[in-house]
Order: C-alpha cells, then structure tokens, then sequence
C-alpha cells in the first residue's frame, strides 16, 4: 500500500471503475465506489464477486484474499461518502461536459488534502484541471481494459500538477503491482495515440473494400502477431469510445490523418457500438461473434 493514500474512492460503477476497485482493494486499500444508482453500483460488486471467484477457482488466489478484498469495497450513491478518501478516481464516460459536471459535485465533498485524478484515456488534463477546485492535486491515472488483466497505468500531468501528487500517485500504482508509462499531456497520450489511429485504419480498410472483417483481423493477429484483430478489438473497447477519442485527436492535433472513418460514425450513429450492445463489426447476438461485414 501507498504510505500517503489509505482509501480509494472511485466515481463511476462501470468495467473501468469496478477494475480500478478491485485491484486497489486486492492491493489492501479501503475502497468506496461512487454511482448515481444503488441498482449500478449492486451490479458492479456483482462483477467483481465474479471476477475474484473466478481468479479463486484458477488457484490464482485464495479464498480468504478473495474475502478480505470484497470486504474493503463498499458503494452507495450518496456524493457525501466520498468525503474522507484520501484519493478519488473519475471513471465516467469519456465526455469532457460529464466529467466537469462530476467535479463540479464532487469537490465541494472532499477533503482539501484529497487527489482527484481522472481515468480519462484521451482528454487535456490541464483542461480537466481547470474545472476543479485543486488543480495541483490533479491528475491523470489512465489504466488499461480490462484493469485486473493488464499491465500498463499511463501517467499524466498536467501544467499544475505538483509534485507530491505525482509522486503518490507513482507509489499507489507502483502498490498495485502494474507498471507505469508516464505520458506527457497531449491528446490520448501514448497508447491511444498509436492505438486508435491503427483501429480507424483498420476501419478504413474495411470501408474501402480492401479486406473483410474476418480477413483484416486474422492478417493482423497472424502477421503482426496481435493477440486479437483490430476490428473485434474495436468491438471490446466501444465503438463510441474510439470514436469519441479520433475526434479528440483530430481536433487538438488537426491533422487529417485522425479522421475518424466515416463508416465508424456510421455504426456509432446506427447504435450498433460493439460487444456491450450486442453488435459491432461483429454480431454477439448468437453463440458465437459473426461479422456483420
């Protein structure tokens, strides 16, 4: 554990969130997750229950860690809970006027001392800061998906950040046994940069005809040796999420080479947004993923 943070509070019960509560909570932080409903938050420990029986049932852990974890995490949707952590993460949609609206609750609640870092994976930190109370114990702590699975915690920065918050925030990821990249504040910082650029290609090559959605993911996964092919990729991260974060890239790089493919606004528009809505590149529909193209 970190000798600064004691306790975590995270806002937002979805896949990113429930993550983030479950690694800090293995790694024997107190743990408090924040959502707008009881119902969401009830699902969200419903998933990490699951998750840790299953790393339980593949002789990962044992049981009683798999106990002592679930009993550090607690949620509610009162705002006012989150007033004693030491550390609180935003891991809300990636939509720039949510995310204000979030801090703009939640900072009067905290305490003075508190870091408030967000999860952002494409968004000007310095911008986010400017929308809370405490810019310099502001941050970006960009995990990966799925968080109890991977490695990686890009760390970013912003102008005001100061140093003993980024120092707490290396100790609290270095605590939770993942590695970290520090990035500096540039739009989708590192991995997404290089990432979501290769995905939109990918759709592009689609788009024009070039290869089927079968043909393009098995020639990357058996000729560039990727562990999954950029399209059903796609489908894992959210359609409107690489979308949302092309056009963050387009617009704070303003180079045509991030125009998002007009055949992914279109799957976006048509609400077929990959694997959580049941269609993408791919159909989820049946027994097994189809490709819709």
């Amino acid at each position: 554990m970190s000798s600064v943070l004691k306790t975590i509070g995270i806002i937002g019960a979805g896949q990113m969130g429930c993550g983030i509560a479950q690694v800090s909570a293995q790694a024997g932080y107190k743990v408090h997750i924040y959502d707008l409903s009881q119902e969401r938050i009830e699902s969200g420990l419903a998933t990490i229950n699951g998750n840790l029986a299953r790393q339980v049932s593949s002789g990962k852990m044992g049981d009683g860690d798999r106990k002592a974890a679930l009993a550090l995490i607690s949620g509610s949707a009162d705002l006012n809970d989150l007033a004693q952590v030491d550390l609180a993460i935003e891991a809300a949609t990636e939509d720039e006027s949510v995310k204000r609206k979030i801090y703009a609750q939640v900072c009067p609640v905290l305490k003075p001392e508190a870091i408030l870092a967000t999860n952002t994976s494409s968004l000007s930190i310095t911008r986010l800061a400017s929308a809370t109370d405490r810019p310099e114990r502001f941050m970006g702590i960009h995990f990966m998906n799925p968080v109890p699975v991977m490695k990686l915690v890009e760390l970013v920065r912003g102008i005001a950040t100061e140093e003993a918050t980024f120092s707490a925030a290396k100790d609290y990821v270095k605590s939770l046994d993942k590695t970290i990249t520090v990035a500096e504040d540039f739009p989708a910082f590192i991995v997404n940069r290089i990432l979501l650029p290769m995905i939109n290609e990918a759709i592009y090559t689609l788009y024009e005809g070039v290869g089927t959605v079968d043909a393009i993911d098995t020639a990357m996964k058996l000729g560039a040796n990727h562990p999954m092919g950029p399209l059903q990729l796609a489908d894992f991260i959210g359609l409107d999420t690489c979308l949302s974060i092309m056009q963050v890239l387009h617009d704070g790089l303003a180079d045509s080479k991030y125009r998002p493919c007009p055949l992914l606004v279109k799957y976006v528009e048509a609400g077929w947004l990959g694997r959580k809505s049941g269609r993408g590149f791919y159909d989820y529909r049946g027994e097994t993923p189809v490709p819709t193209r």
